[in-house]
Formats: structure tokens, sequence, C-alpha cells
């Protein structure tokens, strides 16, 4: 599709897909809600608790890459509806769950729905887009993507408060429908490349590989780096992963085109849009606790105080599409992680005593920041996308996102803990409070004793101001990267196509 021959229909469509979108943001957060009352009502240990999570997790990493694959090759429209489906299936199964099991299960099968719908969602905008238009319907994509995320605990805690636990997952049904409708109208119908062959060795070992990897970040994060399944986890994800890259180097038409990686926009836009990913982790990962263990807020009002971050990235991608014009991606990306830098290291010298006024100006700055670098680094590795090649090369950006993400979590978890453990005051507790007080601030404050409190509050505080440091660092490490690789004048749309034949 060339600029002559763009769809009339194509900002309609790409409303379409956001709607499609916001179920998968508000899916992420809104269970973090409702694990309290899951342990009650369906009778589940903490090890299932967590699987309610890393269910979906494992599934999403495995299958983003053969979706994207099968996109490229039967056409994006067909999957996609398909995935809609069966993302409204499992939001009833979960709703109707009766056991951690089928909980698990159901939330398994979301997501085999979100891993289509995040890279063939992301490839239109490469199919239905002239290179002048992508910046812009690459912001729109990003913020459908996010804004799901605070919606999460302010819908969810309303609901919980008035309704059954499985409301949470029905508020799904209503947004799938309007944009199964939206799709089939809206997304024109474009034919596959029927004459790609399907690598199954190459999605046999990225599955795995990656499903592997993914696991070992998350046993990390759960037990620790020096377990077993933690280290065996990622050695087996860095083999496998390994044995795919060999084998794509040999193979005439590999599930992944190792080609795509001689794209300087595609290599640095796919990596440092994964460093901002890890900054928003570390973000959404301590802030609920902040909100709640040291403020006092509620579900519903965290929910409320994360407002902010998007707002942030409004703004910041606003500016940043103009500035992207007229100075150029790397300008603008060192710009952006620079303003990460300044409100990381603001943040960094959180007190307990601070209020939400002063934390609300250092998110802004950081939710800022992250729209002056995701949408102009995802928008550079996607022009260097080949047609063909939309789907899968989609799908290994949002793979690299995703086990950035997983390994943030599990790095950025162990820092906050082993920070919050060693100033945290035990002393005068049973072994077996004290324990439970070690596993969280939020567990320190349920036992109720003021002077634990104090103690969990202001340790959780160090945690925190300890793990802003090292988003800091990484900050730091993006804007040497930004300098270093980026080219100095080029811009998103003039990022040159990688051509397979190449």
């Amino acid at each position: 599709m060339t600029a002559t021959t763009l769809d009339p229909r194509r900002w309609w469509a790409l409303g379409a897909m956001s709607i499609s979108l916001i179920v998968i943001g508000l899916d992420l957060t809104v269970l973090n809600v409702a694990l309290p009352t899951l342990a009650t009502d369906l009778q589940a240990s903490t090890s299932q608790l967590q699987w309610f999570a890393n269910a979906y997790t494992l599934v999403l990493a495995s299958l983003l890459l053969p979706a994207g694959l099968l996109g490229d090759r039967f056409g994006p429209k067909r999957l996609m509806l398909g995935a809609l489906v069966v993302f409204g299936l499992a939001s009833a199964a979960c709703a109707f769950a009766n056991s951690p099991g089928q909980l698990i299960a159901a939330r398994a099968a979301l997501g085999v729905g979100s891993a289509f719908l995040i890279p063939l969602s992301m490839s239109l905008l490469n199919l239905l887009f002239a290179p002048e238009e992508r910046q812009r319907a690459m912001t729109i994509w990003l913020m459908a993507n996010s804004i799901g995320i605070p919606l999460g605990p302010l819908l969810g805690g309303w609901l919980l408060d008035h309704y059954r636990w499985g409301s949470i997952f029905l508020i799904n049904l209503p947004l799938v429908a309007i944009g199964l409708v939206a799709v089939a109208l809206l997304i024109p119908a474009m034919a596959g490349h029927r004459s790609r062959r399907i690598d199954v060795p190459g999605i046999v070992l990225t599955a795995t590989g990656l499903v592997s990897l993914t696991y070992g970040f998350i046993a990390a994060g759960e037990h620790g780096w020096g377990s077993a399944w933690a280290l065996g986890g990622i050695a087996g994800g860095v083999v496998l992963l390994t044995a795919f890259w060999a084998w794509a180097r040999r193979t005439a038409d590999p599930l992944v085109d190792l080609k795509l990686f001689r794209s300087a926009g595609f290599t640095w836009g796919t990596a440092l849009a994964t460093l901002a990913s890890f900054a928003l982790v570390g973000l959404l990962f301590v802030l609920p606790q902040l909100f709640q263990a040291v403020q006092g807020a509620d579900a519903f009002q965290a929910g409320l105080r994360l407002l902010p971050i998007i707002g942030g990235m409004l703004v910041g991608a606003k500016v940043a599409e103009r500035l992207l014009e007229r100075a150029g991606a790397r300008v603008t990306v060192v710009i952006g992680f620079s303003l990460m830098l300044a409100g990381l290291v603001i943040g960094a010298f959180t007190k307990v005593g601070d209020g939400y006024g002063f934390t609300a100006i250092w998110v802004s700055l950081v939710g800022v920041s992250i729209g002056f670098t995701l949408p102009p680094m995802n928008g550079l590795a996607l022009a260097a996308l080949p047609i063909e090649r939309s789907g899968s090369g989609s799908a290994l950006i949002q793979a690299s996102r995703q086990v950035g993400g997983t390994l943030g979590v599990a790095i950025l978890g162990t820092v906050l803990n082993a920070a919050y453990r060693s100033h945290l005051d035990v002393s005068g507790l049973p072994p077996a409070a004290a324990d439970v007080a070690r596993d969280s601030a939020s567990a320190a404050i349920a036992i109720g004793s003021p002077g634990l409190t104090r103690s969990a509050q202001a340790a959780f505080v160090n945690g925190m101001d300890v793990t802003l440091w090292v988003c800091a660092g990484l900050a730091v490490v993006s804007i040497g990267l930004a300098l270093g690789f980026l080219p100095r004048r080029t811009r998103v749309a003039d990022e040159q196509v990688v051509t397979i034949n190449a």
C-alpha cells in the first residue's frame, strides 16, 4: 500500500484498534486489585495467586513471534477478529471460574488473545499509514496501550466495592464487542504473503526459549537470583534463543529475518524502546505500593494517582511529535531520556513525610519523558520493516519489550526487597511475624504495630529510592546509546526500509 492508495478509513481503523487495545492494558492491572478477594473466595494459595499473572505472561511471551508470522502469511484482519473472540471468551471464563485452576487456565487463554492483538495491531500501522503519518499513528497506538493501566485499579476498585469479583473481567466484554464490530467494518482486508514458509523449528525454539527466559526472570523475582528455577530458566532460555539465532542464519525463510538488524533504526529503536519500557515498569511496580503502604490510599485512589503518568505521556508525545520533524529522532530521544533522568533523580529523594504533590511532580516528569522516547523509538523500528515482514517484525519489537519488562520487574523487585529488608527493624517480633513483615511493607503494616508500621514505611521508601537510582543509571546508559548510535538527523519517516533480498 502506498501513499496514493491509502485507505480513507485508516484513522477510523486506528480508532478500532485502540478500542481493542484498551482491554489489554486494563487486564494487566485490574487483577492486582482483586488478589486479596481471590485469595479468600477461591481459597487460592500464594503460589496460585502468582500464577494468575504468570500464566498470562508466559503464554504471551511464547506466542508473540508466531502470531506475527501468521499475520504476515494470512493477513492481520481475520486473525485480529479471532483474537478478540478468544479474548472475550477467556474474559467470560475468568469471570465465572470456580477454582484457582480454572482461573489460571482462563488467564492463559487471555494471553493467547493478547499475543495476537498486540503485534498485529502494531503491524497495521505499517500497512495502513504513509511514513509521514506513522509517528502520529504510533502515538495514538501507544496511548491506547497505556490508558487501560490506571483504569484497571479505578474500575476494579469500584466494581469490587459493589459487585462480585468476576465483574472485573466482565468489563472487557463490551469493549471486545465494540472492537469486533469496529475491526470488521473499518479495517480493510489485506492479503497475506502465502509464499512464506512457516518456520516450525524457529517457532519451537523461540517459543520455548522465550518461555524459559521469562519464567527464569519470574522465578528470580519470587525466589532470588540464586534459585535453581531462576538459573535453570535463564540458562535454558539463552541456549534455546542462541540455537534459534544459529538456525535463522542458515535457513531460507526464518521466523525472524536477521537482516532487520542491519538497520540502525530497527536495532536501536527496539533496544531504546525496551529500556524506556524498563523505566515505566519500574514506576508501575513501586508507585502503587508507595501510594497504598506509605500514603494511605486505597486501590481506587492509587489508580487515580497513576493518572499523571498517562497525562505526562500525552503531553510528551505531542511535543515530541513536533520536535521530531524539526530536530530528528536523536535529539528528541536524548531530551526524553534526560527528562527521565531528572524525574527519577528527583523521585529518588522521596521521604516518608512527602505528600502526593511532590510525587505527582516527578511522576509527571517521567511520564513526559516516556512520551518523548517510546513513540519515536517504536516508530523508528517500525519504519525499518518491509511490508511483508510487518507482523513478524512488530512481534519482535513487542517480544523484546515483554522480556525487558519481565526482567525489569525481577531486577527492580530484587533491589527493592533487598533494600527494604536491610532497613526494616523487626527486633522484638516473634519469628513468624518477622518473616511476614519481611515479605512486604503492606504485610508489615497489616500486623498493626505502630512502631513496625513506621519502620516498614521508612524501609520501603528507602528501597524505592534505591530502585529509582537503578532506573536513573539505565537512563544515563540510554542517553549514551542514543548519542552514539542514532543518526544525527534521521527522522522516523526517513528511515530506509530493509529489503529482504538485500
